[in-house]
Protein backbone atom coordinates (compact mmCIF):
# COMPACT_ATOMS: atom_id res chain seq x y z
CA UNK A 1 0.00 0.00 0.00
CA UNK A 2 1.12 3.50 -0.54
CA UNK A 3 -0.02 6.30 1.80
CA UNK A 4 0.38 9.57 1.63
CA UNK A 5 0.61 10.74 5.69
CA UNK A 6 -0.56 14.27 5.83
CA UNK A 7 1.68 15.42 3.41
CA UNK A 8 3.06 18.42 2.59
CA UNK A 9 4.74 20.31 -0.27
CA UNK A 10 5.72 23.79 -0.42
CA UNK A 11 8.10 25.59 -2.83
CA UNK A 12 7.80 29.63 -2.59
CA UNK A 13 4.28 30.63 -2.29
CA UNK A 14 3.56 27.10 -4.08
CA UNK A 15 1.28 24.77 -1.47
CA UNK A 16 0.03 21.24 -1.84
CA UNK A 17 -1.16 18.81 0.62
CA UNK A 18 -2.17 14.83 0.25
CA UNK A 19 -3.47 12.73 2.57
CA UNK A 20 -4.89 9.19 1.29
CA UNK A 21 -3.79 5.36 0.78
CA UNK A 22 -3.84 3.44 -2.54
CA UNK A 23 -3.49 -0.60 -2.69
CA UNK A 24 -0.90 -2.33 -4.23
CA UNK A 25 -1.50 -2.87 -8.03
CA UNK A 26 -3.52 0.21 -7.96
CA UNK A 27 -3.80 2.34 -11.39
CA UNK A 28 -4.11 6.22 -10.65
CA UNK A 29 -4.38 9.49 -12.90
CA UNK A 30 -3.36 11.81 -11.50
CA UNK A 31 -4.82 14.85 -13.12
CA UNK A 32 -5.40 18.34 -12.88
CA UNK A 33 -4.49 22.38 -14.68
CA UNK A 34 -1.34 23.54 -15.21
CA UNK A 35 1.12 24.26 -12.10
CA UNK A 36 -1.40 22.46 -9.86
CA UNK A 37 1.98 20.22 -8.62
CA UNK A 38 1.23 17.00 -10.36
CA UNK A 39 4.58 16.32 -11.56
CA UNK A 40 5.86 18.24 -8.24
CA UNK A 41 3.83 15.15 -6.21
CA UNK A 42 5.68 12.44 -8.33
CA UNK A 43 9.02 13.94 -7.83
CA UNK A 44 8.59 13.74 -3.90
CA UNK A 45 7.55 10.24 -4.16
CA UNK A 46 10.71 9.12 -6.47
CA UNK A 47 12.90 11.51 -3.68
CA UNK A 48 14.02 14.10 -5.93
CA UNK A 49 12.27 17.02 -4.10
CA UNK A 50 11.71 16.78 -0.32
CA UNK A 51 8.32 17.49 1.63
CA UNK A 52 7.50 19.99 3.69
CA UNK A 53 6.04 17.66 6.46
CA UNK A 54 4.41 14.73 6.74
CA UNK A 55 5.28 11.04 4.95
CA UNK A 56 5.21 8.75 2.12
CA UNK A 57 4.94 5.19 3.23
CA UNK A 58 5.16 1.84 1.40
CA UNK A 59 3.96 -1.20 2.71
CA UNK A 60 4.40 0.73 6.44
CA UNK A 61 7.80 1.88 5.19
CA UNK A 62 8.47 5.08 6.17
CA UNK A 63 10.54 6.56 2.43
CA UNK A 64 10.75 9.98 3.46
CA UNK A 65 14.22 8.38 4.55
CA UNK A 66 15.32 7.20 1.72
CA UNK A 67 17.15 8.30 -1.17
CA UNK A 68 15.93 8.14 -4.28
CA UNK A 69 17.90 5.12 -5.34
CA UNK A 70 16.82 2.83 -2.60
CA UNK A 71 13.09 3.94 -2.71
CA UNK A 72 10.87 0.79 -4.41
CA UNK A 73 9.94 2.99 -7.31
CA UNK A 74 10.69 3.67 -10.99
CA UNK A 75 9.62 6.87 -12.78
CA UNK A 76 9.55 7.94 -16.39
CA UNK A 77 9.39 11.93 -17.83
CA UNK A 78 8.55 13.31 -21.05
CA UNK A 79 12.38 12.66 -21.96
CA UNK A 80 12.32 9.04 -21.24
CA UNK A 81 15.49 9.36 -19.19
CA UNK A 82 17.22 7.56 -21.71
CA UNK A 83 21.00 8.04 -22.00
CA UNK A 84 22.07 9.58 -25.31
CA UNK A 85 25.83 8.10 -25.45
CA UNK A 86 24.96 4.62 -24.04
CA UNK A 87 23.09 2.15 -26.22
CA UNK A 88 19.45 1.09 -25.67
CA UNK A 89 20.71 -2.31 -24.58
CA UNK A 90 23.27 -0.51 -22.01
CA UNK A 91 20.49 1.59 -21.07
CA UNK A 92 18.33 -1.05 -20.06
CA UNK A 93 20.95 -2.69 -18.30
CA UNK A 94 21.61 0.06 -15.60
CA UNK A 95 17.36 -0.85 -15.13
CA UNK A 96 19.39 -4.39 -13.62
CA UNK A 97 23.01 -3.03 -12.86
CA UNK A 98 23.88 0.52 -12.36
CA UNK A 99 27.46 0.00 -13.09
CA UNK A 100 26.70 -1.86 -16.10
CA UNK A 101 28.75 -4.70 -15.69
CA UNK A 102 26.23 -7.68 -16.94
CA UNK A 103 26.22 -10.92 -16.82
CA UNK A 104 24.92 -13.15 -19.87
CA UNK A 105 21.80 -14.00 -17.72
CA UNK A 106 21.33 -10.42 -17.78
CA UNK A 107 22.27 -9.69 -21.21
CA UNK A 108 19.66 -12.63 -21.83
CA UNK A 109 16.76 -10.58 -19.58
CA UNK A 110 17.81 -7.55 -21.92
CA UNK A 111 17.27 -8.98 -25.39
CA UNK A 112 13.66 -10.52 -23.81
CA UNK A 113 12.62 -7.53 -22.53
CA UNK A 114 13.06 -5.65 -25.78
CA UNK A 115 11.34 -8.31 -27.65
CA UNK A 116 8.41 -7.88 -25.17
CA UNK A 117 8.22 -4.47 -26.43
CA UNK A 118 8.43 -4.97 -29.65
CA UNK A 119 12.24 -3.71 -30.16
CA UNK A 120 13.68 -7.04 -31.01
CA UNK A 121 16.99 -6.21 -32.57
CA UNK A 122 17.30 -2.52 -31.59
CA UNK A 123 19.90 -2.84 -28.70
CA UNK A 124 22.54 -1.72 -29.90
CA UNK A 125 21.40 1.34 -31.37
CA UNK A 126 21.40 4.99 -29.62
CA UNK A 127 18.62 6.44 -28.77
CA UNK A 128 19.16 9.01 -31.17
CA UNK A 129 18.14 6.28 -33.90
CA UNK A 130 15.00 5.58 -32.36
CA UNK A 131 11.23 6.97 -33.18
CA UNK A 132 9.81 8.38 -30.44
CA UNK A 133 7.48 5.67 -29.62
CA UNK A 134 10.34 3.49 -29.34
CA UNK A 135 11.79 5.40 -27.48
CA UNK A 136 8.79 5.20 -25.05
CA UNK A 137 9.31 1.28 -25.79
CA UNK A 138 13.03 1.08 -24.44
CA UNK A 139 12.10 3.56 -21.31
CA UNK A 140 8.89 0.98 -20.47
CA UNK A 141 11.30 -2.13 -21.26
CA UNK A 142 13.80 -0.84 -18.70
CA UNK A 143 10.90 -0.55 -15.90
CA UNK A 144 9.90 -4.10 -16.71
CA UNK A 145 13.24 -5.31 -15.90
CA UNK A 146 13.58 -2.83 -12.67
CA UNK A 147 10.40 -4.31 -11.60
CA UNK A 148 9.61 -2.01 -8.89
CA UNK A 149 6.31 -2.53 -6.99
CA UNK A 150 6.08 1.38 -8.56
CA UNK A 151 5.88 3.40 -11.73
CA UNK A 152 5.89 6.48 -11.81
CA UNK A 153 4.69 8.75 -15.10
CA UNK A 154 5.37 12.07 -15.51
CA UNK A 155 3.39 12.37 -19.15
CA UNK A 156 6.16 10.34 -21.03
CA UNK A 157 4.02 10.19 -24.11
CA UNK A 158 2.84 13.39 -24.04
CA UNK A 159 4.37 14.17 -27.18
CA UNK A 160 3.12 11.07 -28.87
CA UNK A 161 0.08 11.10 -31.40
CA UNK A 162 -3.31 10.15 -30.18
CA UNK A 163 -2.83 6.23 -32.11
CA UNK A 164 0.69 5.73 -30.51
CA UNK A 165 -0.47 7.02 -27.19
CA UNK A 166 -2.65 4.79 -26.91
CA UNK A 167 -1.07 2.47 -27.87
CA UNK A 168 1.71 3.17 -25.10
CA UNK A 169 -1.30 3.49 -22.62
CA UNK A 170 -1.68 -0.05 -23.50
CA UNK A 171 1.13 -1.58 -22.83
CA UNK A 172 1.60 0.51 -19.74
CA UNK A 173 -1.72 -1.84 -18.61
CA UNK A 174 0.33 -4.84 -19.39
CA UNK A 175 3.44 -4.11 -17.87
CA UNK A 176 1.72 -3.20 -14.24
CA UNK A 177 -0.33 -6.56 -15.13
CA UNK A 178 2.69 -8.48 -15.30
CA UNK A 179 4.54 -6.79 -12.96
CA UNK A 180 1.46 -5.99 -9.88
CA UNK A 181 3.09 -2.78 -10.21
CA UNK A 182 1.39 0.50 -8.57
CA UNK A 183 0.88 3.26 -11.66
CA UNK A 184 0.47 6.77 -10.97
CA UNK A 185 0.37 8.69 -14.04
CA UNK A 186 0.16 12.29 -14.49
CA UNK A 187 -2.06 13.72 -17.81
CA UNK A 188 -3.83 16.41 -19.07
CA UNK A 189 -6.15 14.55 -20.76
CA UNK A 190 -9.13 12.92 -19.82
CA UNK A 191 -9.34 9.77 -22.67
CA UNK A 192 -5.42 9.10 -21.02
CA UNK A 193 -6.89 8.91 -17.48
CA UNK A 194 -10.17 6.52 -18.84
CA UNK A 195 -7.91 4.47 -21.40
CA UNK A 196 -5.92 3.85 -17.80
CA UNK A 197 -8.34 1.82 -16.50
CA UNK A 198 -8.67 2.85 -12.92
CA UNK A 199 -8.70 5.84 -10.50
CA UNK A 200 -7.96 9.79 -10.50
CA UNK A 201 -6.54 11.74 -8.25
CA UNK A 202 -7.58 15.07 -9.02
CA UNK A 203 -5.33 17.77 -7.98
CA UNK A 204 -6.59 21.82 -7.56
CA UNK A 205 -6.22 24.39 -5.36
CA UNK A 206 -3.26 23.09 -3.27
CA UNK A 207 -4.66 19.35 -2.78
CA UNK A 208 -4.70 16.13 -4.23
CA UNK A 209 -7.76 14.59 -3.78
CA UNK A 210 -8.15 10.92 -2.68
CA UNK A 211 -8.37 8.90 -6.13
CA UNK A 212 -11.76 7.87 -7.28
CA UNK A 213 -13.21 5.57 -9.73
CA UNK A 214 -12.02 7.45 -13.54
CA UNK A 215 -15.51 6.94 -14.92
CA UNK A 216 -17.33 7.93 -11.81
CA UNK A 217 -15.30 11.14 -11.83
CA UNK A 218 -15.90 11.94 -15.18
CA UNK A 219 -20.03 10.95 -15.47
CA UNK A 220 -20.69 13.28 -12.65
CA UNK A 221 -17.45 15.46 -12.07
CA UNK A 222 -17.43 18.09 -9.03
CA UNK A 223 -17.03 21.85 -9.59
CA UNK A 224 -13.41 21.79 -9.95
CA UNK A 225 -13.18 19.14 -12.06
CA UNK A 226 -16.47 20.74 -14.34
CA UNK A 227 -14.21 23.69 -14.91
CA UNK A 228 -10.88 21.83 -15.70
CA UNK A 229 -13.25 20.27 -18.58
CA UNK A 230 -14.96 23.19 -19.31
CA UNK A 231 -17.78 22.08 -18.59
CA UNK A 232 -21.33 23.92 -17.37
Amino acid sequence: MLQLDRLTITQGDFHLTADWSAAAGARIAVMGPSGAGKSTLLSVIAGFFPQASGRVLWQGQDLTVLPPGERPVTILFQDQNLFPHLSVAQNLGLGLRPDLRLTGADHDQIDKALERVGLQGLGPRRPAQLSGGQASRAALARALLRSRPMLLLDEPFAALGPALRAEMLDLVREVADETGALVLMVTHDPQDALALDGDTAFVAEGVVHPPVPTVELLADPPPAVQDYLGRK
